[in-house]
């Protein structure tokens, strides 16, 4: 059954045009939680156009969590929610485009627009309170570590039981984390050949090396014992290496989008020095800002950095208190490890991240988290 959820958004400007930034909060249209959050500082501009992107970025971030989800919009906006309901004309030339991006994320008849007052829209307004004050900053909003849902926790086995084994259990007296032991998918025919290999590409298979490191992989997590749950990238070498660990441990794999790699367009299985010698300006813009895309892709690290943060609130919600496998790629994972760490963006290239590795994660009620280990191979030794 398709999901139901709420999108709550406002935008603002400090001098309306000036500093301006959105927020958007998405909440499961049945417990009223917050499964989602947005927001972003988008520099000199009105309200009015600062209040539409805060509602498509409500949008998206509903469509990333069901993308057949049904939709009640709720804006402090009188002029947002009378035109995108279709009783006012809009006639603002800046307004045009943005209706007609709202309208496209999801099909006509599944969202409905409402007015609430100013008082009860305070997450949104804070969000983008909080982008503003980042952007004034010199920063951009980054989505917080979201606490473990508190209705679930007391259904979940006791803390002797739910913590984690082989060392990645946190003192007691900080509660059961939740805990992401992230693996990165085996080998395919391209990764020793250091080639480019997105979502937008080929999507390879696992090669006969990958397939015995995913066994490896499985002996090693099997052996740990601390595995609960498995969630993974829908691609096929994640849904191998996944199902492999998976079949050894006795469970289910559940597939969530946002963990799948960025789409790398044009550069798509080439080496980075076939990239520097065919897109030289391109590649120095994407070394250089989070916010480049490769050529003829849709996705920055920035994109990939909220779905992945989306991604990531989804799964502790769905397993406060629980130890996690999630089998993804080098991307999703170095930005993982990277809003654990609360480090900057360049710091993903920083990172090793070898084939069939495994890092973790812990988050804990209060927001924080702890990088408990990362790219180790020990497994395929």
């Amino acid at each position: 059954m398709a999901a139901r959820f709420i999108v709550e958004a406002d935008g603002g400007s400090r001098g309306n045009p000036g500093p301006a930034g959105y927020g958007a909060v998405v909440r499961d249209g049945d417990t009223g939680q917050i499964v989602a959050e947005a927001a972003e500082f988008i520099g000199h501009a009105t309200n009015n156009v600062a209040e539409y992107k805060g509602l498509i970025a409500g949008l998206r971030a509903a469509r990333e969590l069901d993308p057949d989800a049904s939709v009640d919009v709720r804006m402090d906006s009188k002029l947002v929610v009378e035109q995108m309901s279709g009783r006012w004309k809009i006639k603002h030339p800046d307004m045009q485009p943005l209706a007609a991006e709202a309208k496209t994320v999801f099909p006509r008849g599944r969202v409905t627009y409402t007015w609430i007052p100013r008082e009860r829209n305070k997450d949104a307004d804070r969000l983008a309170n909080e982008a503003m004050d980042a952007g004034k900053a010199g920063r951009q909003w980054e989505p917080r570590k979201p606490a473990p849902a508190k209705a679930a926790v007391a259904e979940e086995p006791p803390l002797e039981t739910a913590a984690p084994k082989a060392g990645w259990a946190a003192p007691a007296d900080l509660g059961t984390p939740t805990t992401f032991v992230l693996l990165r998918h085996g080998e395919t025919a391209l990764t020793p050949e250091k080639r480019f290999s997105g979502s937008g590409g080929s999507d390879p298979e696992l090669s006969e090396k990958g397939r015995w490191q995913a066994e490896r992989a499985a002996e090693a997590l099997a052996a740990r014992g601390s595995i609960q749950a498995v969630v993974a990238s829908p691609m096929q070498r994640t849904r191998q290496t996944a199902e492999t660990v998976a079949a050894r441990l006795g469970l289910e794999v559940r597939y969530e989008e946002g963990l799948r790699e960025v789409d790398f367009g044009a550069w798509e299985g080439l080496t980075f020095a076939e990239v520097r010698e065919r897109y030289p300006d391109d590649l120095t813009a994407w070394l250089g800002s989070a916010k480049a895309k490769p050529t003829g892709s849709d996705e920055s690290f920035t994109t990939l950095t909220h779905r992945a943060g989306v991604a990531r609130d989804k799964i502790i919600a769905r397993h406060p208190g629980r130890t996690v496998l999630v089998v993804s790629h080098v991307s999703p994972i170095k930005t993982l490890v990277r809003l654990a760490l609360g480090a900057p963006p360049d710091s993903m290239y920083r990172m090793e991240l070898s084939a069939a590795s495994l890092c973790a994660v812990q988050y804990y009620a209060d927001g924080n988290a702890s990088v408990r280990l990362l790219n180790d191979t020990s497994h395929l030794r």
